[in-house]
Parts: C-alpha cells; structure tokens; sequence
C-alpha cells in the first residue's frame, strides 16, 4: 500500500526535526523541533507549517531537545488536537523545557517589539493532549497502524520510533546515542525495516576520544586546581550535565582528584537533574546498581547548586580553583555567557566545549580559534585555552552510525534509508558510505520533499 513521508524540517540542518507518515487516512508527525543557530531561526520558526496542523492525527516526540520539541504549542496553536505520545521522561523533562523556552522568548519578543511563538495556553493545551508509553509497549493506530518506542541512548527516556502496517516496517532513529554513554544503555539496534529515517548529525566524522575522555576531564580538572584556576563548562543542561556530573562525582568519592568547588549555574539543569534522579530505571543498569547501593551520583563534596542570579553572580567572587557548569551548550544564551565575559580573558581560565557547536554560535567561533568575540554586546579578548572533549557527544559517529544500519540489515535488506538530521556535508558523506559500504539504497531529502514509500 502506497503512504506518503514528508521531510518539513531536519534536513540539510541539525535542528528543525519534523517529518509527517500519512497513509490516506491517518497523518502521523514525528518530532516538531525549532530550528537553532541560523540567523534567520526566528523567522523560520514562526512561518506557518507546510501542511495543515488541525489535520494531523498523531504527534510522536522522540525526545525532549528543543529541536525536536520546540514547535509543539506553536503546532497547537495552529490547530493540532490530536494525541501526543512520548516516553514518560521525555513528557516530564518537555514540561520543563517549554517552560524555559516561553521565559526566554518572551523575553526576546518584548526586546524586539514581537509577539512570542507561542503562550502558556498553549503549553497547556500541548501537555493536556499528552499521553505516555514504555519502552516496547505496543500502541496501535487507526488504519492498522502499531509503533512502539526503542531505547536509542540519547539522553533520558529518548527513542526511536518503529511504526508497523500490514507487514511493513518504518523507523525514525530521533538522534542516536554515542557508544558508550556515561548513563545510558547503547542504542537498541532497529532489525527487519523497509525505511528508515535516521539521524547524520556526525555522518562525516569520529569521536577519537571516547575511551580518553574521563581522563582527558580529569587531566583538565588537575590542571585547573594546580593554577588555582577557573575551568568554564558550557553544558547542555538536559544529558551533557548530568553525565559530567557524574563524572566528577566518581572521580571525587574515589579520591582520584580532590574535592573541587563546582558550580552547577543552571536553573534549568538543576530541576533536569531532579527528573534523572525520579527515573533511575531508564539509565543503565550499572547506574542503577550504584544507585541502589546509596551514592547520590549527582551530588559531591564541593557541588553548588545556584538557582538565584543572586548566588549566580556571586560566583566570580570564590577565590581559588573552581569549576562552573551553566547553559548554554553553544554559548547562545543563558548564565555561561556571564561567566565567558569574566573569565575569558584570563590566561588560567580554560573554557572545555564538551558538546557540538553549530555553525554561527558562540561556542562554534570559540572552538575555531577566535582572539576577540562579542558577548552581549561586549567585546572580549579571548586569552583563555579553549578545549574540547569530543567524546561525550551525545550523539553517535560516522563509525557507530554506519554499524547501527548495518546491524539491522544482516537478514533483511531495507527499500530506502533517509539520512537527515545533520548538516548537508555530513549528511551527504554518510549517505554515500551507506551506499558504497552496505550497498544500501540510501538519499539524503531536500526540505519539504514529500517520498512516496510502500507502506
């Protein structure tokens, strides 16, 4: 039977995720994500949708990143009143997410004399279409329709998305976890699909430093209470922070590095981290079992949890080595630009980027090597060393990627794989890989291109 996939968002881009199943009779969206980092974003952001939000059925969210949840009141807003289906982390840690995203669009919006995407009632209407499923439980559609939810190891309760019809398989991957994850299972690889519509954010690279990585922090954290420094982590505040947390965590109880005054300076990451510590059962089970065993792993001798602005500015008054946390993870807004100001221009200051950094942001000119950066319309001397640890991506590489494909493929070769999610390089090299590697029939769509499939 003939349906129809439509690429509205999330190609030739990170950011933006939103794509539509519509077999005739019922029109299923995965993801409706902002998109982020291009100049243009806000405009883009407040286009209309290229289909008609009061004739989608289904809303399917593959996890809680604000590119791929970001558009959801503004979906509403525009009509949407269908059901939306989740894992129950990724509803709770949405709830949050949308909440800081109005505070700051509201903001935004009255600085530059517009009306925000969207309001509370919209959020609240969202929310009230929400409705949550397990990891595996089987939820079934109109029109012969059953999906379910897979473990893909992204941050807490992500996944993908496997929809079935008539004997015929679809999966959207969402964004695909990095091997291994300092708190989540390995992604569950997809087996027996006809399509797959799969993730490139690192189609055409290799995370080097996987294995070194804790090491690499440690050598970092070593050096900064040796020049009695200041170590500035830019940390996405839902994952990246609570496995950086955990890290110094171990490192502290096991005596490998002193205790060290640590500042988590993220309203945001402090209320993600409470939902980590409510859903222990989706981290990996050794997490668990340490868990069990009585160590809070989010809390160590010397952590500060600064949600005022009050306690937040008061931190560049600690003397001594101190390490500070804060959002954003591509320096694009929030506390750590505070803290880039102060501290950027002190030679025993090192900034580690621990995340991706997308074309045109903050963190992106930093980790390309800039000597002068504007921030917040100030213009600052870079003298700090600006690192970075590209083994705790959250998202999976080149390697991984072309093994999760080839994983599901061994008994069951797949019509077609959509390679989307990523920047246009990356995502046109993995494609290729895909094809000259597995021999798999795999494209990368253009935006809004709309792919009859057989399903």
């Amino acid at each position: 039977m003939s349906s129809t996939l439509g690429f509205y968002g999330g190609v030739g881009s990170v950011t933006g995720a939103n794509f539509m199943l519509d077999t005739g009779k019922l029109a299923v969206l995965v993801d409706c994500g902002l998109v982020q980092g291009d100049k243009n974003a806000d405009e883009i952001n407040a286009r209309p949708f290229v289909y008609d939000p009061s004739k989608v059925d289904v809303l399917f969210v593959t996890h809680a990143h604000a590119d791929h949840i970001g558009r959801i009141p503004k979906l509403v807003r525009d009509g949407f009143r269908g059901t939306i289906y989740s894992t129950e982390p990724t509803k709770e840690l949405t709830r949050i997410m949308f909440g800081d995203s109005l505070h700051i669009m509201e903001r935004e919006a009255e600085q530059e004399g517009r009306k925000p995407l969207y309001s509370e009632k919209d959020i609240d209407l969202a929310l009230s279409l929400w409705k949550t499923a397990g990891y595996h439980e089987t939820i079934k559609l109109e029109d012969d329709v059953t999906v379910e939810f897979t473990d893909v190891g992204h941050i807490l309760g992500s996944a993908m998305v496997q929809f079935t019809r008539h004997g015929k398989k679809i999966v959207f991957t969402g964004d695909i976890g990095n091997v291994p994850q300092p708190l989540l299972s390995p992604p569950e690889v997809p087996e027996k699909y006809d399509y797959l519509v799969m993730e490139s954010v690192y189609g055409d690279r290799v995370h080097e430093e996987v294995e070194e990585r804790t090491a690499i922090l440690k050598q970092h954290i070593e050096s900064t209470i040796a020049r009695e420094g200041t170590l500035i982590i830019p940390a996405f505040s839902l994952e990246r922070t609570q496995g950086i947390l955990y890290e110094i965590n171990n490192m502290v109880e096991a005596g490998k590095i002193p205790p060290i005054k640590t500042f988590l300076d993220s309203p945001l990451a402090i209320k993600v981290t409470d939902i980590y510590r409510d859903f222990p059962e989706y981290l990996k089970s050794e997490i668990q079992e340490q868990i069990k065993a009585g160590d809070d792993i989010f809390s160590f001798e010397g952590l500060s949890f600064t949600e005022t602005v009050k306690e937040s500015s008061q931190i560049a008054r600690t003397h001594g080595a101190k390490i500070i946390i804060a959002g954003a993870g591509m320096s694009h807004g929030g506390r750590i630009r505070r803290h880039e100001k102060k501290f950027l221009g002190d030679t025993n200051t090192t900034l580690l980027l621990v995340g991706y950094q997308t074309v045109g942001s903050l963190g992106r000119l930093l980790q390309d090597g800039a000597k002068q950066v504007w921030i917040d319309g100030m213009q600052v001397a870079v003298k700090a060393q600006v690192e970075t640890i590209r083994g705790y991506s959250g998202h999976a590489d080149r390697n991984q990627l072309i093994d999760l494909v080839y994983g599901g493929t061994q008994e069951y070769q797949p019509k077609q794989v959509f390679v989307a999610m990523g920047e246009e390089r990356a995502s046109l090299f993995l494609t290729q890989r895909l094809r000259d590697y597995l021999g798999i029939n795999a494209i990368a769509p253009e935006e809004n291109a709309e792919v009859e499939i057989d399903f």
